[in-house]
């Protein structure tokens, strides 16, 4: 007898970003899917739906079909119909652009796409992201309105959890973390030394000062002057090889690209090592995870690290950084908006330092993680398991 089979939607994934973060939430949640299936005896097929990207895809499958849509999809029913072919969708927000503090054109198309849902009849769930804040009002009544009528919502951090209460959200929600925790990896593509190799990724879009190019994010620290002290720092290191390690790498959009950053600082810094161009979130996961100690201003550069035991030391420029990794357990972070030049090298330092204390205290929070990422893939579990049986 053939086993039932349901196409999930994956909506703000994408299999072929230039942001590797956002690829590696696709990458992560498939994994756990694939996991569920085969406890539930479903087979299943996925539907990436986001924007148009012209990266090829970080893999193919079978069972998997990229459906990208535009802008103009929200008004001519377009996303209406791929939405339909679902039987479910799970709305990731591209991890943390539930918000409208990147625009009110990225607010609405992200609303919209879960208002689409709802009027296409397909079941809804948040999937672990941050959520908020919602700076104008009418933003946040409408978000509170359409989180109130999905299956579930699941935040990654208890400051997301906070800004439900903090809204009057009285609905269905979990707090699980980042599913990129989940994210498969191999190993590193490089021999074994007996140098210590420490990774630094650069954001591109820190070095260019914002999308605004006048510091948008409010750094208290001068970014590009931060970088090339922690360069000089550890090249001064005896027995220290230092690696610039990209994780947004685009062609197409210079301000946010960190290759292009990480190529320049590379040229300067005489005796670095710059890393490759990745072909998928998995790849760039393999090359972190064969350092020794590792610094980054990307999110989920971070994670690839933290989940593969690498010593990391978070430089967070907006509360995403805190909220995931302080829900976790693990405070290690240096704040680009509050702390100065010298604070955060001071935290570059003793990181690299206490690297082994770091890593013990790290591991326990990496354990935590996984038991409230189970509270989410419970979640998933049952819904699925429900529609199966329709």
């Amino acid at each position: 007898m053939s086993r039932p089979a349901l196409t999930i939607g994956l909506m703000w994934h994408s299999m072929n970003s230039d942001n590797l973060g956002v690829g590696a939430l696709t990458i992560s949640h498939m994994a756990i899917l694939d996991d569920i299936g085969d406890t539930l005896g479903v087979d299943l097929n996925y539907v990436v739906l986001g924007w148009t990207d012209p990266r090829p895809p970080y893999m193919t499958a079978p069972n998997l079909r990229v459906d990208a849509f535009r802008t103009r999809d929200f008004v001519t029913g377009g996303l209406w119909k791929r939405i339909r072919r679902c039987d479910i969708i799970l709305d990731i927000g591209a991890g943390d652009s539930f918000t409208d503090i990147y625009g009110m054109k990225r607010a609405a198309t992200i609303i919209g796409a879960k208002i689409q849902t709802l009027l296409a009849g397909r079941p809804l769930i948040l999937s672990p992201q941050t959520i908020g804040p919602f700076n104008k009002p009418w933003v946040r009544m409408i978000a509170r309105i359409v989180m109130g009528r999905a299956r579930a919502v699941v935040t990654r951090d208890a400051l997301s959890t906070g800004f439900l209460d903090e809204m009057g959200y009285k609905g269905t929600r979990i707090e699980a973390t980042d599913v990129a925790l989940r994210l498969p990896y191999g190993d590193p593509p490089y021999p074994a030394t007996d140098r210590i190799r420490v990774g630094i990724n650069v954001s591109g879009l820190l070095m260019s000062g914002g999308y605004s190019q006048d510091n948008q994010f409010g750094l208290t620290v001068d970014y590009p002057a931060l970088i090339d002290d922690i360069a000089g720092y550890f090249l001064a290191r005896e027995n220290v090889e230092l690696h610039f390690v990209g994780h947004v790498q685009s062609d197409t959009q210079p301000l946010e690209d960190d290759q292009r950053a990480s190529e320049a600082l590379a040229a300067k810094h005489a005796g670095t090592v710059l890393a490759p161009v990745f072909g998928s979130p998995s790849e760039a996961k393999s090359y972190i995870a064969g350092l020794d100690y590792f610094m980054g201003a990307r999110m989920h550069a971070c994670i690839a690290a933290f989940s593969s035991g690498v010593p990391v030391l978070p430089m967070a420029y907006s509360r995403k950084f805190a909220g995931l990794f302080g829900t976790l357990g693990f405070d290690e972070l240096a704040d680009l908006k509050a702390h100065d030049n010298d604070e955060v090298m001071a935290r570059v330092r003793d990181g690299f330092e206490n690297r082994a204390a770091r890593k013990q205290g790290m591991d326990a929070a990496y354990a935590h993680g996984r038991d409230k990422l189970a509270a989410y893939e419970a979640v998933l579990e049952a819904e699925l398991s429900r529609i199966a049986a329709r």
